[in-house]
Formats: structure tokens, sequence, C-alpha cells
């Protein structure tokens, strides 16, 4: 059986992160295996800072956002022997395996260390993005769509009072989900992402059409992977006359406490990293799929290209009306 493995936290951060970390850290020590902190993830590993943790590291640690691990971006890691300098401040440790919890970059480093130098490696989806290939929920994505929600609100009484359309900027990078499940559950009057062919010019004819029926105010949601709200304001701006504020929330969108659904999820996914890594396997990632905790080489995370749901995208439009 496998004596030591590592932690770490790479990429963006997002609220479940430490759920994650606290569930594979507790489960290890169960089963009578030694934990290695990573900090600051692959520049951690990099510059050899990592460390023994025991159950003290693991409370209070559940309900916080963040991670307590810290996390970094390293671009240096895509050098093969960079790699192999990391590679070596695990192994002089003994550490046979290690859990990734990130998003696609952080998935194609951990794929490096498992093929190139045998570490044992199981990936857990951490990013607010939702954007990883295998898996129907990552873990950060049902906080930071709270958080939009949350926002939405206090902005749609700004909207009504002044009659204006609003243009909500929202993270996800090349991926929609945020801004499409947003306006699905935060009642949005318009949606722009990147999966869909949705112009500027039949965004204009939407709202002009609410002016029509007598509906004075808009909240459109912007995905970041479609473009800046500020420039879409002011093309739209070009097309119809009513007075339009472009709002980008920015970070506050990573932050905050773990909803009770991405606790459950990084929980029930750490366990599962802990399983495969007990049996002496590596070299996957860990999904949800149909509420069931699924396993798929690390490589899916990428091969081919994330889909959005149409029928939920024409629900979308349809409400916006």
């Amino acid at each position: 059986m496998i004596k030591n493995i590592g932690i770490l936290t790479s990429g963006g951060d997002s609220p479940g992160m430490n759920a994650a970390v606290r569930a594979v850290g507790k489960l290890a020590l169960h089963k009578g295996i030694e934990v290695y902190g990573i900090k600051r993830g692959y520049l951690g590993m990099l510059n050899d800072e990592i460390f023994k943790m025991s159950e003290e590291d693991f409370g209070g640690i559940i309900d916080r956002g963040g991670t307590t691990l810290l996390t970094a971006r390293c671009p240096e890691f895509k050098d093969p022997k960079i790699r192999a300098i990391a590679a070596k401040n695990l192994k002089k440790r003994g550490i046979e395996g290690l859990v990734v919890i990130g998003g696609d970059g952080s998935f194609h480093g951990a794929d490096c260390l498992f093929k190139e130098h045998d570490i044992k490696v199981v990936g857990i989806p951490g990013t607010i993005d939702n954007d990883i290939i295998g898996t129907d929920y990552t873990i950060g994505f049902d906080t930071c769509l709270n958080t939009i929600l949350d926002a939405m609100g206090k902005i749609n009484d700004t909207a009504i009072s002044h009659e204006r359309t609003i243009l909500v900027e929202v993270m996800g990078r090349g991926a929609g989900d945020l801004a499409l499940y947003a306006s699905l559950a935060g009642g949005g009057d318009g949606l722009l992402i990147p999966e869909q062919d949705n112009p500027i010019e039949v965004l204009a004819y939407q709202l002009q059409k609410r002016r029509k029926i007598g509906k004075l105010h808009d909240i459109v949601l912007v995905s970041e992977g479609v473009g800046s709200a500020i420039e879409v304001a002011e093309t739209l701006k070009e097309k119809i006359q009513t007075d339009i504020r472009p709002v980008v929330l920015g970070h506050v969108q990573r932050g905050g406490t773990p909803s009770g659904f991405d606790r459950i999820l990084a929980t029930k996914m750490g366990a599962k990293a802990v399983e495969i890594l007990s049996q002496g396997h590596g070299g996957v990632m860990i999904g949800i799929e149909g509420n069931v905790i699924v396993t798929h080489p690390i490589s899916h995370a990428w091969e081919g290209e994330k889909t959005i749901s149409k029928e939920d995208y024409e629900l979308a439009l349809i409400l916006s009306r």
C-alpha cells in the first residue's frame, strides 16, 4: 500500500478547496498514510515548500473559502527539466502519490508528473468556471453561482429604480456555465455566452421588444468568454436608446464560504482520491456525472469539447423575453 501522499491546490482558488484538502488528509491519516502539504501549488513543489501535515491542519477549514495551502501560477512548470526538479523534491520525502486540486492547467501538470516520473496522481476539479470535461460540476461552481445571484438581486434594485439596462460580466473563461445558470436562476433579461452565437443585434432587438411591452429595466448576463461588458455596452449604445451600465463582478466571485453542495462534492471527491491512491493507482481525474462519482484518465479533462446544454440555453432565452 502507498505510504506517503502529497496535496496541493493550484491555479485560481475556488470555494470548497479546503473541504477537499480536509477530506483527503483525514481519510489518508485514518488509513495510516502520511500526508504532506505543498504550499503554493507547483511553485511550492519546485521551491520545496513541502511539510508534513497532522490532524490539526485539517480542523476548522471545511467552511473556509480560498485555500489554506495557498496557490500560485507556475508557467515554468511547462519545462520538463523544471518538472524533474519538482518531482525529485517529492521523491526525496518518499511521496508516492499526489492529489492535485485545480483546473485544466493544473491537470496538465499532474498528467506530466504521472507519465514522466511515475508519481501516482489524482486530479480533483476545483475551479469556479465549471469548464472541466468529465464532470457535471467542479468544486466552487455552486458557491460562485450563488454569489452572482446575490449580486444580481442587489443590482436589480438599482436597475428598476433608474430604468436601466445593466450588463453584468461574470467569470468562466471560455465556458458560459456561470452566465447561463445565473440567468436561469436569477431571472436574467438577456444572455451572451461563448458557446452560442447570439449577436449583439439580436440582444438589442430583444431589449427593444421589452420596452414596447412596458419592461423598462434589464439585467443582462455577459460571460467573460464573450468579451468585456464595458465594450459590449459601448456597442449596444449605438443600437438602442436606453441607459446602459456595465458591471464587472470580478474577484468577489471567487471567495466566500463554500455552499453545502460544494462541501459535500469536495468531500466525496477527496474520499475517492484517497481510495484510488490507497490501491496504488493514479493518472486519473475525479468527476461527478449523474450524481455518481466517476473517474477518467486525467487527459480526458481537455480532450474533446466542453459543451453546454442547448435546452437550458433555449429555456433561458425564452424566459428572458
